[in-house]
Formats: structure tokens, C-alpha cells, sequence
């Protein structure tokens, strides 16, 4: 198994951004036991996806859990190069795609409990790898192995691959940026995850302007944590 040091991607001296995620931690734990394999998602690029997917996994770590993170963004991860990962290391398209071992792509971390698995070069066919039995039997077994799975995935407003990914999870995140993402919009992409049998454990809003939001900050912080009831 690679080991790698990650790089922290947030600060953890910023007392507002740690309680948020604390609070979204505490969220997924009483969501119920069954929601073990998580997928985080968006509408659009840039909206905070990976970040708050990672920091998630990080946040259950820290409490004991045993984690695994799976950047399943095959399409466009950078995932490596925002955690300064110097090392050459396989991921999930070369274990996909039958170019690498499961012990290969597997990486230990500097974060106790968690272990994660990158996303690797961009494939011909992302699609088809994630909607593979291999990926299905990935993630059958990460179940008997650990507390929660967090899956990072593309954007689903841009491609399929997030709602291909849902078919095999327990439950999914959305991500959405403050001010930037229609109401409609946003109602397609749930609407997406519902096709795909996937129940829907709230939205992160997150980019909230503080000075101009003195309610999210007063209450809830940088991140909003997700709210459970998948009907809203």
C-alpha cells in the first residue's frame, strides 16, 4: 500500500470552516447506519465539490472512523495536485481499467483512519468504468472493511458519471454555491439522483458571502450541513 502525506486543503485554525464541518459530520452520523457509501456531487464545476467531499472524510476520520475517499471524478480531478502529492501513485481508471491492483491504488494517509484512493489519468470511457461490476464489487467490499466510503463525483449538471455512481451508493450530498446556481437548475440535478434510486441527505451551501449573509454566519458558519429530508 502507497502511503502518502496530504497536504491540508483547509485551515484547520479556522474555528468557523472546523464547526461547519463538524456540524455536517454529525449530520451524516444521524442519518442512519445504513448510509455507510456517500456520494458528493454538484451542479457545476467549481462549486466547492471536492474540497467539502474530502474535508467530510477527513472530519470522520478524526472521530475514530474508519474512512475510505474515492475521487471517482475521472474526467477532470485535480485532486492530486490541490493535496501536493509528489509521488507517482495508480488510481481508481488504472484498477478500473485492470492496469493496477487494488493494493496499488489504495493509499494510506498522514490522516489516522483514512485511506483513499485517487482518481488517476483521464480514460476514454468514465462512464463505462464507473458503471463497471468492478467498481460495484469496489465498493461491496469497502463496506465490510469500513465506517463510511465518501466518493467524490463530477459535477452531475455537466455529465452522467455522479448519477451512475448514486445507482451504487446509499446516499448523496449535493454541493451548491451560493448565488450562482437557479433554482431549476438545481431541481434538475435532484431530480437526476431520484431517477437513480439514490436517497438525497441535503445540500452544503457553501461560498457564502459572510459580510453580506450575517445569518449563515451567525448560524451555520462557511458550510451549511446537510438537512436530511430529501423531499425539500
Amino acid at each position: 500500500m502507497v502511503e502518502v502525506k496530504l497536504t491540508n486543503i483547509l485551515d484547520r485554525d479556522d474555528y468557523r470552516t472546523n464547526e461547519a464541518f463538524k456540524s455536517l459530520r454529525t449530520n451524516i452520523e444521524f442519518s442512519g447506519e445504513n448510509n455507510k457509501v456517500i456520494a458528493v456531487t454538484s451542479c457545476t464545476p467549481g462549486e466547492g465539490k471536492s474540497t467539502t467531499s474530502l474535508s467530510l472524510a477527513i472530519s470522520l476520520a478524526e472521530t475514530g472512523k474508519k474512512v475510505l475517499f474515492i475521487d471517482a471524478d475521472l474526467r477532470k480531478s485535480a485532486l492530486v495536485g490541490r493535496c501536493r502529492v509528489t509521488q507517482e501513485i495508480k488510481g481508481l481508471s488504472h484498477f478500473l481499467s485492470g492496469q493496477g491492483e487494488l493494493g496499488e491504488v489504495l493509499c494510506k494517509t498522514n490522516e489516522k483512519g483514512l485511506g483513499i484512493i485517487f482518481a488517476g489519468p483521464v480514460p476514454p470511457n468514465p462512464a463505462e468504468l464507473l458503471g463497471s461490476k468492478k467498481f460495484e464489487v469496489l465498493l461491496q467490499e469497502a463496506r465490510t472493511i469500513y465506517d463510511y466510503v465518501i466518493i467524490d463525483t463530477p459535477p452531475l449538471g455537466s455529465v452522467i458519471d455522479s448519477a451512475i455512481v448514486a445507482t451504487v451508493s446509499d446516499a448523496a450530498v449535493i454541493v451548491i454555491a451560493a448565488n450562482t446556481i437557479s433554482y431549476k437548475f438545481a431541481r434538475v440535478v435532484k431530480e437526476q439522483l431520484e431517477k437513480a434510486n439514490c436517497k438525497i441527505l441535503g445540500v452544503v451551501l457553501n461560498k457564502v458571502d459572510m459580510k453580506q449573509n450575517k445569518y449563515y454566519g451567525k448560524y451555520y458558519g462557511k458550510y451549511y450541513g446537510a438537512y436530511g429530508d430529501n423531499k425539500e
